[in-house]
C-alpha cells in the first residue's frame, strides 16, 4: 500500500471513531511523532525532541554554560 492510500485509509478509520478516549490517544500519538522542525544538520525533530532540546538549553543557561555575544565575537577573531 502506498503512502497516499494509507493516509486515506487512516482518515476513513478516524472518521468512524466515536470513542473520545481513542481519539485522544490518536491525537497524542500524532503530537508526539509528527515532525515539527529540523536541526541545523537537517535531522527531523518531533515535538518531544524539540521540547527536550529547549529544556536542555534552559538548564545550560541557568547553570552558566553559555558564551556571551561579546566573548563569541572575540573568539571568532582568532578563527
Amino acid at each position: 500500500m502506498d503512502i497516499e492510500t494509507t493516509k486515506l485509509t487512516v482518515m476513513q478509520k478516524i472518521m468512524e471513531v466515536n470513542t473520545p478516549s481513542l481519539l485522544d490517544r490518536i491525537n497524542q500519538l500524532m503530537d508526539e511523532e509528527m515532525i515539527v522542525g529540523y536541526t541545523t544538520q537537517g535531522e527531523p525533530l518531533t515535538i518531544k525532541a524539540y521540547n527536550s532540546r529547549l529544556e536542555n538549553g534552559e538548564r545550560q543557561f541557568a547553570s552558566g554554560e553559555f558564551i556571551s555575544q561579546e566573548d563569541l565575537e572575540k573568539e571568532a577573531e582568532n578563527w
